[in-house]
């Protein structure tokens, strides 16, 4: 006799169902067609008992596999809560981050790092277009520098978003141009998809992983 088909397609309706309450439902139409398959063996060629448990296994192991992933899904949502209460203290702090900084008038710290070598820097200003604005000497000393935000006649730049970056040189020769980590105020903590996002002034965002340092908000600076 043929041995009957253990498994189906779901229909329509189970297709809607949340996961949990679709293994539920196929697992009822398993049981039913397993009987039935029982019922209608051949008495003279009986199914091995050793072939139900092997069906009611393989079933069993998809079963336990859903409730795995939901596990899996709820510990993963509670880590990132955690982590947002983690991020929560930063807001009000001020990152320091390879990002574009805000210029509204206000001085903005920045981290110089001239190439090794270098006996003159050039710090590069670029606006929101990718356009060149200014090239401001800078010291070749390794540290914090406040940068004023002025254009190449030294007048003030309009308020907006700049990208800055670092040219050093060692005589007339370029050694190189590399990105300049600036800080700036936090405002707001996110979580997304691919983790946790900080806003900084400006609106500009950063990923968490972004941040190199964080410091107490300097004198003048507003708190949130």
């Amino acid at each position: 006799m043929t041995t009957m088909a253990l498994t189906t397609a779901p229909g329509a309706a189970a297709q809607n169902l949340a996961p949990k309450q679709r293994i539920s439902s196929d697992f009822d139409t398993f049981l039913k067609m397993l009987t039935a398959q029982m019922q209608n063996q051949d008495p003279l060629n009986p199914i091995e008992s050793a072939d139900y448990a092997t069906q009611l296994a393989t079933f069993s192991g998809v079963e336990q596999q859903m409730r795995t992933n939901d596990l899996l899904t709820s510990l993963g949502s509670q880590m990132a809560v955690l982590g947002m209460s983690q991020l929560a203290g930063w807001v009000g702090q001020e990152a320091r981050a390879n990002a574009p900084v805000w210029m509204d008038g206000d001085p903005v710290t920045m981290q110089l790092s001239p190439a090794v070598g270098a006996d003159r820097a050039v710090l590069v200003v670029r606006n929101a277009s990718g356009a060149l604005v200014s090239r401001e000497e800078v010291p070749t000393t390794p540290g914090l520098y406040d940068w004023l935000g002025g254009d190449a006649a030294g007048d003030p730049l309009p308020e907006g978003r700049y990208t800055l970056s670092l040219e050093s040189f060692s005589g007339e020769t370029r050694l190189g141009e590399s990105p300049v980590e600036s800080y700036a105020r936090i405002i707001e903590a996110r979580n997304g998809p691919t983790g946790a996002t900080l806003v900084l002034e400006g609106g500009v965002e950063v990923p968490s992983s972004f941040i190199t340092a964080l410091r107490v908000p300097t004198q003048g600076t507003p708190s949130p």
